[in-house]
């Protein structure tokens, strides 16, 4: 190691003989000769440091110390008490040291320090220098750890090595970095002072310090800044807090906002069990937003219902969500089946009622409840039923389905349009179905024959997946064909009456009554005209019909030209 300074001393071992003495008798005493009175020096001189340029950042300078020793044939000099070497702008302090001309190294003992202006320190028991390679290892006493203060950053470890070159600290050996926001525990871990940068490797734990959070990441590799307190984790990581878990394997998470940017199909669970994963994820843990981009996937375990799209959202606090682009709902309650559900945009959210005042002794108690809604291009299967229509909401608290503007629904061989249709879920299976404005109930029999009946109103309530009974109302008309005893259809029924009540079992019609009096006629099939064959609002929409979870996502033109027109009766244009 250069040794940056000159020593400028000369040590002279003269001694001065004084006269012989006497002895007592008066003899004189031998005379002892001169040169064997010269001893060896020991005595320690102090170093005089040159005026020289003493900045040079590819040369360690000797800069002050009380003593420097030399012993014959030892490669390097020893320096002691208030050791002071510098290189650039770093300075190194130390009780003692061995330094080396050729090859450049340094050996430093006791309260070692290095500094670099106010703001970097690192404290060790010993260090060891190296000019070829710019690197200072520093370790620590048993008991004790390397520590290294960069203003509010803290690093401790046993053995500290720092690349004086690129200014560059890291450990190999397991350690701590600490700042005022978090604690990080490695095996291996690296820290820049100048750019604030850490890179941590192998068993990583970033655990927040803050009293008002329990964020804890688990990685294998991590950078993270100082400054920014951000983390930047590209392995497979799990972020957990007690506002929800973070799994990635590709991510960026600010650790003071508690924001997150995540890549690569990331996955977000809240701490009420809900889920979201896409592509591409944002999510803020303050707000409970969260926001996918790319095949996402939103999932509600408490009403058992999957949201997937090519966009999306979820709002914790406000329980709300949205799905857009091949949005799809799959709501998987139902012990039999799973319904599959599309429309252009889902949304879902929570409504609350404040509470109500009515009289002085009747008090209404504030409630909540969660709405599904769909639109446009709704369109619906399930092994037992599909539908279709414009929009539909879906009211949790009353589990009440609303389809709207030419709703469609298709059960086996029968189909049912109007204007309207409410559908009441008890245990996710219909309870009951209400056609307030108009309906139009057909069920295909053969060839070109269908059963067929429409009036102003229809309620209908099912018992064990099937109709159970029907009540019509206003301008009922009616088309039937009914069964003879050896299973043909030999005739066909017309009539027309006021209201009708019928009541079915094993899904044919066991009794049937209407009133006032009924007009009607019973016409065999081979007499019948064609225009006794179908009412005058008679539609059969089968072709609309989806026939797999996949159709829902076929919006055909003569679905569009459906939803383009007036509804029944004319009763309101569209939208309004």
């Amino acid at each position: 190691m250069y040794a940056g300074f000159m020593v400028a001393a000369a040590v002279a071992a003269i001694s001065v003989i004084a006269p012989a003495q006497q002895p007592a008798g008066g003899k004189p005493r031998a005379a002892i000769p001169r040169h064997s009175l010269r001893q060896p020096d020991t005595l320690p001189i102090a170093p005089s440091i040159p005026s020289a340029n003493r900045y040079q950042r590819d040369k360690v300078f000797l800069e002050r110390a009380n003593e420097l020793r030399a012993l014959q044939g030892n490669d390097y000099q020893i320096v002691v008490g208030d050791v002071m070497f510098r290189k650039g702008d770093m300075f190194m302090f130390c009780d003692s040291a061995h330094f080396y001309d050729n090859p450049g190294a340094l050996e430093a003992y006791g309260n070692v320090r290095m500094e670099q202006g106010d703001t970097l320190f690192v404290y060790a028991d010993e260090l060891n220098y190296a000019d070829s390679t710019q690197l200072a290892i520093l370790y620590a006493d048993v008991g004790k750890k390397v520590r290294l203060i960069n203003r509010d950053v803290t690093l401790t470890t046993d053995v500290f090595n720092y690349d004086l070159g690129i200014e560059l600290g890291y450990y190999e050996v397991g350690g701590v970095l600490t700042d005022k926001e978090n604690r990080l525990d490695s095996w291996y871990g690296e820290y820049s002072p100048s750019s604030k940068d850490a890179l941590f490797r192998e068993n990583v734990h970033l655990n927040s310090l803050s009293e008002n959070d329990t964020l804890d990441i688990y990685t294998e590799e991590m950078l993270y800044n100082t400054f920014t307190h951000i983390a930047i984790l590209d392995t497979i990581s799990t972020i957990i807090s007690g506002d929800g878990t973070i799994y990635t394997s590709s991510g960026v998470y600010n650790t003071e906002t508690s924001q997150a940017d995540l890549y690569r199909r990331s996955l977000v669970v809240a701490k009420n069990g809900n889920t979201l994963t896409g592509d591409t994820l944002y999510y803020d843990r303050n707000t409970g937003f969260g926001e996918a981009f790319g095949n996402i996937e939103l999932t509600d375990t408490a009403n058992k219902v999957v949201l997937t799209g090519d966009y999306g959202y979820y709002f914790e606090i406000a329980d709300s969500a949205l799905v857009t682009g091949h949005a799809l709902a799959k709501e998987y309650s139902s012990p039999a089946d799973t319904l599959y559900l599309h429309g252009d945009t889902i949304r879902t959210f929570l409504i609350i009622e404040p509470e109500k005042q009515l009289n002085d002794s009747v008090t209404v108690p504030a409630d909540t409840t969660h709405h599904l809604i769909a639109a446009p291009h709704v369109r619906f299967y399930r092994s037992d039923i599909q539908g279709l229509c414009d929009s539909m909401t879906v009211v949790q608290r009353d589990s009440i389905l609303y389809m709207n503007y030419h709703p469609v629904v298709w059960n086996e061989s029968k189909q049912i349009f109007g204007n309207v249709i409410q559908v009441h879920f008890r245990d996710s299976v219909a309870d009951w179905a209400k056609l307030p404005e108009f309906g139009f109930m057909a069920e295909w029999i053969d060839e070109e024959f269908y059963n067929q009946l429409t009036g102003k109103e229809m309620f209908a309530t099912f018992e064990n997946g099937g109709i159970k009974h029907l009540d019509v109302s206003g301008n009922v008309q009616g088309i039937m064909l009914p069964m003879e005893n050896d299973s043909t259809y030999n005739k066909i029924a017309n009539f027309e009456s006021s209201f009708l009540s019928a009541d079915f079992k094993n899904q044919a019609i066991d009794r049937l009554k209407m009133w006032p009096e009924t007009p009607g006629t019973m016409t065999p099939l081979y007499l019948a005209k064609k225009s006794l064959f179908y009412l005058p609002q008679f539609r059969w929409l089968e072709p609309l019909r989806p026939v797999s979870p996949e159709d829902v996502f076929n919006i055909s033109p003569e679905f569009l030209m459906l939803m383009e027109e007036p509804p029944f009766g004319g009763k309101r244009q569209r939208g309004k």
